[in-house]
């Protein structure tokens, strides 16, 4: 993975031994070691996941070999990883998840289609269900868009237990299986309809470490009318699931998904798009650190549940009063980004009252989706969705409904979070790369040392204006 990290895929059964006198180390084929801290699960079938670093001396040996596990009081007696240890899988080529519909199965696959919208044919793949063992099916692929690939059921009365290995096997004259850490299981929904009446307005976001940002952000949306939450967990390791305990035992409804892969935001969101669909009618696709704000509010003397569900379209109407007969399936937002306001760590009275200066001008939009409206492919460039036939965008005035993007927080804060950006469109801020992208600092350059002051010889992109914002 990015950063040398690797991830060690075992039974839950692991976890429960887990001891802070006594924690788990990998152990590698040069006889390093490294601590091995856990980094969350996969949820279909259930494994739990420890995450290691490889040693500087490891990485310089070729092939990389998979490392031991176990516990640090065995370390008197440590032997390397053996010679013939199987090859550690790679990110750059997996099937690293799946999701199981009524009507067919989805696979997340990394390494075959790029994000630039090159995207091979369907006719070029089998999906193939139990490839590890004496019984395999394939079945055909029905779409193949960015790293979502989707296709036909097998036969169900084939396998027999939960666990059935999936993949996707690519047709040469010798086919090649890509591999897989995915199983195809039985269908998976967020709730069942008969156990919970179906939501108006989810919120979902990809969440990593804010903790400290997400009780403000899911007061604030739930008091307009958010009805429910998910949060797709990128890997956090601070103190998220114990503020999401707090939140449910305070009544609000607020649900994790550990979601580990790196810059797979895109994929994250069609995940959701089809794990939610039957719990929620709308989607809002927000981070945590934007909040919506219509200025229709300002004389209000106090928040109400139905601010925000007035300002979607009605699903009983089924067009407008255009002569455009579509509905209406998605609105997009546009945003105004808040910079840092002259504070240097964390604002105690939270982000909407510390942070109180933005620019002048709008900048992205965010959406809120009809999931029923969203096409097969799930296609998606980040919070937007490629809809089906007989829908359209709707983009909302921002004298209706705007987005308050608290993006340029105090250094330390937006430096974690850009450590860990889910997008790809800058990865490093000290490298002269897409100097134009809307992911940069206004004005921060391509300094080494991004808390000083832009170097006068290095090309920056000018600042534009800032106001005061209430």
């Amino acid at each position: 993975m990015p950063d040398w990290e690797i991830f060690v895929i075992v039974s839950p059964d692991y976890t429960h031994l887990i001891s802070p006198h006594d924690p788990y180390i990998c152990v590698f084929e040069t006889g390093e070691i490294s601590p091995a801290r856990i980094a969350g699960e996969l949820q279909f079938s259930v494994r739990s996941l420890f995450k290691c670093e490889v040693p500087k001396r490891a990485r310089r040996k070729f092939p990389f070999k998979q490392p031991k596990l176990m516990k640090s009081s065995e370390n008197r007696n440590i032997t390397p990883a053996p010679a013939t240890s199987p090859e550690m899988l790679r990110w750059t080529f997996l099937v690293y998840d799946s999701l199981t519909t009524d009507d067919d199965v989805a696979l997340f696959v990394k390494g075959l289609n790029n994000r630039q919208g090159i995207n091979r044919e369907c006719s070029e793949f089998n999906c193939i269900f139990g490839y590890g063992g004496n019984k395999v099916i394939r079945t055909n692929v029905t779409s193949s868009i960015q790293e979502v690939f989707r296709c036909n059921h097998p036969d169900p009365t084939v396998f027999e237990g939960e666990r059935i290995s999936v993949s996707l096997e690519i047709i040469l004259h010798v086919p090649v299986v890509v591999p897989s850490v995915a199983y195809y299981t039985r269908p998976r929904k967020l709730e069942s309809n008969e156990k919970s009446e179906k939501a108006r307005i989810f919120a979902c976001t990809m969440v990593y470490n804010v903790g400290k940002f997400l009780k403000e952000w899911v007061l604030h949306h739930s008091k307009i009318g958010v009805e429910k939450f998910v949060l797709y967990d990128n890997a956090s390791d601070d103190d998220l699931n114990n503020v999401v305990d707090e939140l449910v035992r305070d009544g609000y409804d607020v649900k994790t998904y550990s979601w580990i892969w790196p810059k797979t935001q895109e994929v994250g969101f069609s995940h959701s798009a089809i794990y939610a669909k039957d719990s929620c009618s709308w989607m809002m696709y927000i981070d945590v650190d934007e909040f919506v704000y219509s200025p229709l509010w300002s004389k209000l003397s106090r928040p109400l549940k139905s601010l925000l569900p007035s300002l979607l379209p009605n699903l009983k109407i089924v067009q407008d009063s255009s002569l455009d007969k579509r509905q209406i399936g998605e609105i997009t937002i546009s945003c105004y980004e808040f910079g840092p306001s002259n504070k240097k760590s964390h604002p105690i009275m939270g982000v909407t009252q510390g942070y109180n200066c933005r620019r002048k001008v709008e900048n992205k939009h965010k959406s809120i989706v009809l999931l029923d409206a969203i096409d097969h492919s799930l296609r998606n460039v980040i919070h937007h969705f490629i809809l089906k036939q007989g829908y359209k965008i709707k983009k909302v005035n921002v004298r209706d409904m705007v987005l308050n993007h608290y993006k340029f927080q105090a250094w330390s804060e937006f430096k974690a979070k850009f450590r860990r950006r889910v997008s790809t469109y800058v990865v490093d801020w000290t490298k002269e790369l897409n100097p134009r992208s809307n992911d940069r600092t206004p004005g921060l350059g391509f300094c080494h040392d991004p808390g000083a002051p832009p170097s006068r010889n290095r090309r920056t992109r000018p600042r534009r204006g800032l106001i005061q914002a209430s």
